[in-house]
């Protein structure tokens, strides 16, 4: 089983091969030159679906994508779905993670809870969908450790290993991340999609 992935993050490229290896499920990214794909939608599973939609129905192909983001107790969800752009188009991970360390200078240890949430969907070419989300919680520490990962992961702490998503072994990541779980049951529920076609 073939799907394209709508996403040039190599990060993310390569958690999810990572992820759905073992299932037998093959991914490829889409096309370099492909047009920038406008995410509009008001929550992930919307942005997730609209990715999605774009690649497939250009390629012809069955499109995978994913839309998730950092979603902080004491900001009442910021930045959440806005978890990419909120610190402008050319801020870098640092960046982001600087500024979000700096508008958490004021909240006690006790109260940084967060978690990372992500909504997995794929859209096959005849129009059918399906949809899923995987959500990990964290707190958020007062600054950096690790240099693992990608984005807010040196930031995000899992308590149950004491440390960082940028500190843990990828395979340990990619076990128990939002995105994981999100994508574990994505490709469940694919095989069982194929299974039930014959396919």
């Amino acid at each position: 089983m073939k799907f394209v992935l709508a996403s040039h993050n190599q990060g993310k490229i390569q958690e999810v091969r990572d992820i759905w290896e073992p299932l037998g499920i093959e991914i490829e990214p889409m096309p370099e030159d492909f047009p920038e794909i406008d995410e509009n939608g008001g929550s992930f599973a919307e942005n997730a679906l609209i990715k999605a939609r774009a690649v497939s129905q250009a390629l012809g192909m069955p499109a995978v994508a994913d839309d998730s983001g950092l979603e902080v107790d004491a900001l009442d969800g910021f930045p959440g779905i806005h978890s990419a752009r909120w610190a402008g188009p050319d801020a870098s991970a640092a960046d982001r993670n600087q500024l979000l360390l700096e508008r958490m200078l004021t909240i006690p240890e006790g109260q940084r809870g967060a978690q990372f949430v992500c909504v997995a969907a794929c859209v096959f070419p005849d129009g059918a969908e399906m949809a899923v989300r995987g959500q990990c919680r964290g707190a958020i520490l007062t600054e950096e450790r690790g240099r693992g990962g990608f984005g807010y992961d040196p930031i995000f702490c899992v308590p149950e290993y004491s440390c960082t998503f940028g500190e843990l072994a990828p395979d340990v990541k990619n076990s128990i991340s939002h995105r994981a779980r999100a994508f574990t049951a994505l490709g469940s529920a694919l095989l069982a999609r194929m299974e039930e076609k014959g396919d």
